[in-house]
């Protein structure tokens, strides 16, 4: 074994996770497992934890170096688990300098008896300006490609740990995002996905400030080649007049938008100090769908936010219906130490896990609903295996004959098994 990378979280942490492996391997390390850990839910924290010693267990000689996002946050809970030999942040690790230093601090005699505090490189990562562009040959088991164009956030949400995890808002410039695409594609790759951490806040460190839809814009004029541009999550409130545009005219651009909608209720989402109110996501799904009426959407809801009653709790309920929501992601609130919503009253517990029930069964029959609608379409079908693959609305679809991994096929929904469409 060479470099293997255990990856949490979202698909930003997917794309450095490639970054991580090539530039650890460049370093000459060997027989390591690097997790790239999440932090956005104490739960994800705590997968992370169990991930590994679970590891150790069953490779007791392998080092084990965790980074990402909980690694920059909470790097001492993760220095003094025995099972851990380097922690590295969240820049550090995007550095061949780290993983080389990495390497001759593996090669120290004593290394397997470091203190905890002697484990950790992580630099202040609100000192971070910029991010560099990495040029990425392909993705380990993926059928679809990512392609970082932004990192970190300016804005502070009360429940939200990630900025303190990413730093401040940066861009990658356009030319080095169009040359990666460009990249990908004559690798072989027929559809990229932009990521970010708060990716409609693209360009605002840029030269001229170029916005998200320009971006869009740019790569589907200069990649001719790319079959498929996706977005990943993006907040509403900051979609440009050019993104709308682009969503309107180019049949390139999948149909299909994650929104970060948190809540439906107006004195929580000011409580989450967000900057947008239930009227505002209605009417952007609203919008969306008279320019592209084909549009789908998904969306994340938080069920149990502090001082929610379950008055507010039904207009995140309602919210569902109203966007028209497919794919919903629901979490329950998790405190998060630090931040300002884990001062405030909590919602009890219990209360809180028959919430996140209801949002997640409200879910199903929203999706259940637009698997009934798909039946008899004829669509477009990545695959991602063998038998199985996704439209552009992101539906999973399972295939009746097995096909090669990466091909676009136009075929036809004949049925579905409750959580994919099955087609031939």
């Amino acid at each position: 074994m060479s470099v293997e990378v255990v990856t949490f979280g979202c698909r930003l942490n997917a794309y450095e996770s490639e970054v991580i492996r090539r530039n650890a391997e460049a370093a000459g390390l060997a027989d390591v497992v690097v997790v790239n850990t999440c932090a956005v839910t104490g739960e994800a924290v705590r997968q992370a934890r169990q991930t590994i010693r679970k590891l150790k267990r069953e490779r007791p000689q392998t080092r084990l170096i965790v980074t990402g996002c909980a690694g920059q946050t909470e790097p001492r809970t993760f220095a003094a688990m025995p099972e851990v030999d380097r922690v590295l942040g969240n820049d550090d690790k995007m550095q061949v300098d780290a993983w080389i230093d990495t390497r001759v601090h593996f090669a120290r005699a004593g290394a397997w008896d470091l203190s905890a505090e002697e484990k950790i490189v992580v630099n202040d990562i609100m000192a971070v300006t910029e991010t560099a562009a990495h040029l990425v040959d392909g993705f380990d088991g993926r059928a679809r490609a990512f392609v970082q164009v932004q990192n970190g956030c300016d804005h502070r949400c009360t429940f939200c740990i990630i900025p303190y995890g990413r730093g401040n808002a940066r861009s990658v410039p356009m030319g080095d995002v169009v040359a990666q695409v460009r990249r990908l594609v004559a690798n072989g790759y027929r559809e990229a996905v932009l990521t970010g951490v708060d990716l409609t806040s693209y360009g605002s460190n840029l030269p001229g400030t170029p916005r998200l839809g320009r971006l869009v814009k740019q790569i589907l004029k200069h990649v001719p080649e790319l079959q498929r541009l996706r977005l990943s999550s993006i907040d509403s409130v900051e979609a440009d007049r050019d993104l709308l545009e682009a969503f309107a005219k180019e049949e390139r651009l999948m149909p299909h938008l994650h929104l970060s909608l948190q809540a439906g209720d107006d004195l929580i989402l000011k409580r989450m100090k967000r900057r947008h109110l239930r009227a505002d996501a209605i009417a952007f799904c609203e919008q969306l769908r008279r320019l592209r009426p084909d549009m789908v959407f998904g969306g994340d809801i938080i069920a149990g936010f502090p001082t929610e009653t379950e008055a507010m709790f039904s207009r995140s309920l309602d919210l569902v219906d109203e966007c028209g929501l497919v794919h919903l992601h629901v979490f329950p609130y998790s405190a998060r130490p630090g931040t300002p919503a884990a001062r405030m009253p909590p919602v009890a517990g219990d209360i809180v896990k028959e919430r996140a029930r209801r949002l997640r069964d409200k879910g199903d029959t929203a999706f259940a609903r637009h698997l009934d609608a798909e039946v008899g379409a004829q669509r477009r079908v990545l695959t991602e295996s063998c038998d199985t693959g996704r439209t552009e609305y992101f539906t999973p679809v399972r295939l009746t004959s097995p096909v090669a991994p990466g091909a676009i096929l136009d075929l036809t929904v004949i049925d579905h098994d409750g959580r994919h469409l099955l087609a031939a």
